[in-house]
C-alpha cells in the first residue's frame, strides 16, 4: 500500500469539513484536485473511503479506520517536529491556542506579552465558546486551550491560573445599586440578558441558580459578553458575567455591580491540554509563562 502524507492530509480535511468542497477551500485547492487525492487513496487501499448520500458525503468502514491511523500519524508527525524544534530552541516555532471568550480580555495582553519575548514563534488564536473547545480538545487541535471548567468526559490535563468572579451587573441608575446584601430570591422576577447555550458562563449561572432553589429567567440571549455589557446599559435586563470583563465599563461608570447574597459565583480559570500531549518547546513555554505571570494581565479599578 503506497500512501502519501498528501493523500492523508487531504483525506483528514474532507473528514473534519464533511465535505469535498469545503475541504478544498480550506487546503485552498481546487474541488477536483481534491477528488484526484482522493480517489488515488482509495486506489491505493483497494477500497472506498466515502460513501455520497445526496450532497453530504459519510465515512466508510474502512474510511473510519483509515482516519484513526491518519491522525496518529498527524500526531506523531507533531511530535518529531516538537522534538526538532525542541533541539533549536524556543527562538521559532508555532502555537496554537484556543481561548474561552471570555478569558480573551486578557488572553490577548498574555500572547502580546509572550510575543514580544519569543518574536519568533508563529501564534493562532481561535476565540470561541465552551462546546466548540471541548470539540477542539476531543480532536487534539489546538496546543493548548485557555477556558473555566474543564469538559467532563475529556482525559486532559488542567491546570489553575486565577480566579474568575462571576457578578451580577446593571445599568448606572438601576434601583438597586444602592441596595447592600440583595437577597438572591429578588431576582426570581428580574430577567437576564445572558450568553447563549453551550457558553460555559452560561452553564455556570443556571447551575448556580438550581443549587439554591431560584428560578433564573432567561431574557436575551447574546453570542458575546460585549453585547450583554451594551444590553444591560441601554437597559434590556440585568446581566451576569466575568467580573474580568468589566474594565471599562466600571472605570467610565456605565455599568454597577449589584451587592447579592452568595454573589460572586466562585470559578476559576485553567489552561488545559489532552492528558499526554507532547508540548513543542513554543507551546510548553507559552504554559509556563501563563502559569506564572497570568494575574498580571489582569487591570481592575
Amino acid at each position: 500500500m503506497h500512501v502519501t502524507l498528501r493523500q492523508l492530509e487531504v483525506f483528514s480535511a474532507v473528514v473534519k469539513n464533511e465535505s469535498f468542497t469545503r475541504a478544498a477551500e480550506a487546503l485552498h485547492l481546487s474541488q477536483p484536485g481534491v477528488s484526484m487525492q482522493i480517489k488515488q487513496l482509495e486506489n491505493s487501499i483497494g477500497l472506498q473511503l466515502f460513501e455520497h448520500i445526496g450532497k453530504k458525503v459519510f465515512l466508510t468502514d474502512a474510511g473510519r479506520e483509515m482516519y484513526v491511523y491518519s491522525q496518529s500519524i498527524s500526531q506523531m508527525l507533531d511530535e518529531a517536529e516538537a522534538v526538532v524544534e525542541q533541539l533549536k530552541g524556543v527562538q521559532s516555532g508555532k502555537l496554537t491556542i484556543s481561548v474561552a471568550t471570555t478569558a480573551s480580555h486578557f488572553a490577548t495582553r498574555l500572547l502580546a506579552a509572550f510575543s514580544k519575548q519569543h518574536e519568533g514563534i508563529t501564534i493562532s488564536l481561535d476565540v470561541t465558546n465552551r462546546e466548540a473547545l471541548r470539540q477542539q480538545l476531543e480532536q487534539n487541535e489546538p496546543d493548548l486551550v485557555i477556558m473555566g471548567q474543564p469538559p467532563d468526559g475529556l482525559d486532559v490535563d488542567a491546570d489553575e491560573i486565577m480566579e474568575n468572579p462571576l457578578v451580577v451587573i446593571a445599568p448606572a441608575d438601576h434601583p438597586l445599586i444602592s441596595e447592600k446584601n440583595i437577597p438572591l430570591s429578588h431576582f426570581a422576577s428580574e430577567h437576564f440578558v445572558v450568553r447563549e447555550r453551550g457558553s460555559g458562563t452560561r452553564y455556570a449561572i443556571e447551575r448556580f441558580f438550581e443549587q439554591h432553589g431560584v428560578s433564573f429567567n432567561t431574557g436575551i440571549e447574546m453570542s458575546s459578553n460585549e453585547a450583554i455589557k451594551q444590553a444591560v446599559e441601554a437597559g434590556l435586563g440585568l446581566g451576569i458575567v466575568s467580573i474580568h470583563t468589566l474594565e471599562l465599563e466600571l472605570e467610565t461608570k456605565r455599568l454597577q455591580v449589584l451587592d447579592v447574597q452568595d454573589f460572586p459565583i466562585r470559578r476559576y480559570w485553567y489552561i488545559v491540554q489532552r492528558k499526554g500531549k507532547r508540548l513543542s518547546p513554543a507551546a510548553q513555554a507559552f504554559k509556563t509563562f501563563v502559569l506564572e505571570q497570568a494575574k498580571e494581565f489582569i487591570h481592575l479599578p
